[in-house]
């Protein structure tokens, strides 16, 4: 027993002496000490042109089984016969229509942050970037992309949320359908275009579309703050919309031919096309970098990101090859995957515009513009000052 306490008392006095030697600075150190420093995150909000949709396609191909000549990174072999799971490319969201590729902007951009997240969803508006108790709707079975930031920031610190919306509030589908149908239902004699029914219709919904993006900014910034992160601690940045058609002048196929629909995928006469290259395209993105200026946050113009890689583009082709086009053909959904994944930058063309969210947060805040480098990959894009 004497021993034990014996034991007992030296044990305490060397106790005594450690604290002792311990300097008070460190002790203070370590009664301040904060929890561990969260997970960082980098987030895609949005619609199709940022969720990832066509990012099944790495370049386009007019036939219609197998592998489709390497650009349907869906096919694989099964025995004797070719199968499709494009559950490969979309994942879960597949089956949603959400369509969040595996090659999204943000999944290609190597930003170096704990984690990319893509809540983004093909077919969404500005309305479903807002949260639910501010009157915000969720989309395809999932709760707004307004609160499912508020999840994640609470676990994360989100240092950059990249935004692209706008172009469903403005008609997008309806004016590629219009557009198509005028080049299908008339001829080259006869021709029945688009352009100055569809621009009427942007005007008159481009007010209403623009404030719908500067409301979603907001939302964004209001999520972040209730989570606790300070107005410095994070960069938001609106982007434009790349074009997938080239100007008319620029189509490889001559119009009113067979092979601008059936080959091509391009169904829309060069004077539709030259509207929407030069006239629409850049109008949006002019719109958005007023919107952006005005909530004060950073803007990146895509609007050439896809120029001569566009479909049907003169110089560029069909295949994965190195002048592969960039955006996916129109399709029917009949014969090849889905009609709604029409008209968006495919594999290529999202790990290009991945480049450019890369080359982005490398960046000092501010406006800029990103092109891509003729006859390079996706890797040569280049970012400027707008």
């Amino acid at each position: 027993m004497r021993r034990s306490i014996t034991a007992l008392l030296a044990l305490s006095a060397i106790a005594a002496a450690l604290v002792a030697s311990v300097p008070a600075s460190a002790a203070t150190e370590a009664e301040t000490a904060t929890p561990a420093t969260r997970p960082t995150a980098v987030v895609a909000l949005g619609d199709s042109y940022i969720s990832g949709e066509a990012g099944r396609w790495e370049g386009n191909h007019a036939r219609d089984y197998g592998d489709r000549r390497g650009t349907d990174r869906a096919a694989y072999r099964r025995g004797w016969f070719w199968r499709y799971a494009p559950n490969r490319i979309y994942g879960s969201t597949n089956a949603s229509g959400c369509h969040r590729s595996d090659v999204s902007p943000v999944d290609s951009s190597g930003i170096a942050a704990d984690a990319l997240v893509n809540l983004a969803c093909s077919g969404a508006s500005t309305v479903n970037l807002v949260r639910s108790s501010e009157g915000g709707v969720g989309l395809k079975g999932e709760p707004s992309q307004a609160d499912q930031l508020a999840e994640l920031a609470a676990t994360h610190d989100v240092e950059l949320v990249v935004v692209s919306v706008g172009g469903n509030d403005l008609g997008f589908g309806a004016i590629i359908l219009d557009c198509a149908l005028d080049y299908a239902l008339s001829n080259s004699w006869w021709s029945q275009t688009c352009n100055a029914d569809q621009q009427r219709n942007v005007d008159a919904r481009l007010p209403d579309a623009m404030a719908g993006v500067g409301r979603a900014i907001d939302e964004v910034r209001a999520v972040l703050a209730d989570a606790g992160q300070a107005p410095d601690s994070f960069r938001i940045a609106l982007l434009s919309y790349p074009s997938p058609v080239p100007s008319g002048d620029e189509f490889r196929y001559r119009q009113g031919t067979w092979s601008r629909t059936f080959t091509g995928g391009c169904p829309f006469w060069n004077v539709d096309a030259t509207w929407a290259r030069d006239g629409f395209v850049p109008m949006l993105a002019d719109s958005l970098a007023a919107v952006a200026a005005d909530r004060g946050v950073e803007f990146l113009d895509l609007q050439d990101a896809l120029e001569g890689r566009e479909i049907c583009a003169d110089g560029a082709s069909q295949g994965d090859g190195a002048d592969a086009e960039w955006a996916r053909y129109l399709s029917t959904g009949v014969l090849q995957g889905e009609a709604q994944e029409s008209l968006h930058p495919n594999a290529l063309g999202q790990q290009a515009i991945g480049r450019c969210l890369g080359l982005l947060a490398a960046a000092d805040p501010g406006a800029y513009r990103c092109g891509n480098t003729p006859g390079a990959g996706p890797e040569a894009m280049v970012l400027s000052s707008r």
